[in-house]
């Protein structure tokens, strides 16, 4: 009887300690994707969003071209207000991609970014956010119905 509840707390211990170890990869492998975003945004996205996501100056007022300059990715502006699908699909298109005809000096990263490229920018991004936020933008992904249809628009 002591033998198998011995057994059996060592295999309970050893599967504490793998799920221990599994979470931790996870947790590395997130900081390595957050990392690999935060150099893709300074190449790629800081010149107009800011080098602190912290946008250009007077984002919600319209430039002489009728076009608004590059919003804030933090807290105070609105990404976190899209999905995740409608953020990967302004990242590889443009703004236009969600608002036909809407004109905007974004470039699409499509030609320059690979998929998991924007993702790990949009992971940085997000790692920046209050919980209050994150869990907003979180809602707004699992409620898009179109969530699935990722392959749009490529």
């Amino acid at each position: 009887m002591r033998r198998s509840v011995a057994i059996a707390l060592a295999a309970a211990l050893l599967g504490i300690a793998a799920a221990g170890a599994w979470l931790a990869l996870g947790e590395r492998g997130e900081a390595a994707r957050v990392a690999q975003g935060r150099a893709l945004y300074a190449e790629h996205c800081a010149a107009c969003h800011g080098a602190e996501l912290e946008g250009q100056p007077r984002w919600r007022e319209r430039l002489p071209s009728g076009r608004l300059p590059a919003p804030p990715h933090d807290e105070t502006g609105h990404t976190w207000h899209h999905s995740d699908r409608q953020l990967i699909a302004i990242t590889r298109h443009g703004p236009g991609a969600l608002v036909p005809g809407y004109e905007s000096d974004m470039p699409g990263f499509a030609d320059v970014l690979e998929d998991a490229e924007i993702e790990a920018v949009l992971a940085f991004i997000k790692s920046t956010w209050p919980e209050r936020e994150r869990r907003f933008q979180e809602e707004r992904t699992l409620a898009d119905p179109r969530r699935e249809a990722r392959e749009e628009g490529r």
